[in-house]
């Protein structure tokens, strides 16, 4: 996407005041990041352990009924897929949630929450660092760019690198939904080659939606030893 969509995306999307300085981005993202983990901590309550142990048998991790975990940030993949997905006849537990919690339309929790629920999976390549602060990604399958902030991101992935990772949109930037695991042209080739023929009719957007697509990455980078490379912190406070 050249600068000016990406420019005309962000004013599509900027319907609260403008952020014009690093330092309101920043504040902003703590006060999204804040108000995503209350969700996500509430969340965690209504996902059943068989669900837990349902997305670990396709992702690898189960033996019997045990977990196989190499690091506990392996659980945080479970979460995603029990909390942003669901199979075609049920509700994933982010609608679920959503449907019985009521906040008013104008507040923080609303708008956060709705983004959530529209969260998307991408795989996408940092294209440069973001003029404001943050990054500017190019979704490589949707052939898009979007403005994401995370601080620890930021201050981590040079410009070139891939990861995949589930994004939500509550104002001009994107910000992850808690999970991201680098990928390279191997994991990749091998991810399409297991899931095209069984999503060959669907389009760009469902393959990028479907659950299997997420389950088949996160399934072959940890087999390919990306999680040792990987630790989820809390970022650096900036000054």
């Amino acid at each position: 996407m050249a600068a000016s969509a990406l420019a005309r995306q962000q004013l599509e999307l900027d319907i609260l005041p403008p952020l014009r300085t690093r330092v309101d981005v920043i504040q902003r993202y703590r006060q999204i990041r804040e108000v995503s983990k209350r969700f996500n901590d509430n969340l965690l309550k209504l996902v059943p352990r068989s669900a837990i142990l349902k997305q670990a048998r396709k992702l690898g991790l189960l033996y019997d009924r045990t977990l196989l975990l190499d690091s506990m940030d392996q659980m945080a993949f479970l979460f995603d897929l029990a909390i942003y997905t669901a199979p075609p006849d049920r509700t994933s537990a982010i609608e679920r949630y959503a449907r019985n919690t009521k906040f008013a339309p104008e507040s923080d929790e609303s708008r956060v929450l709705n983004a959530m629920r529209k969260a998307r999976f991408t795989a996408c390549m940092v294209k440069r660092r973001h003029e404001v602060a943050g990054l500017v990604m190019g979704d490589m399958l949707r052939r898009t760019e979007f403005w994401l902030v995370d601080e620890g991101l930021e201050h981590t992935l040079p410009d070139g690198d891939t990861l995949v990772t589930r994004v939500f949109t509550p104002d001009a930037f994107s910000v992850t939904c808690g999970v991201m695991i680098p990928v390279d042209l191997g994991i990749m080739t091998s991810v399409f080659y297991e899931v095209i023929p069984r999503l060959n009719h669907h389009t760009i957007e469902q393959i990028c939606q479907d659950r299997r697509f997420a389950e088949t990455i996160y399934r072959t980078a940890m087999a390919e030893g990306v999680m040792d490379e990987i630790a989820f912190r809390d970022p650096i406070a900036e000054d």
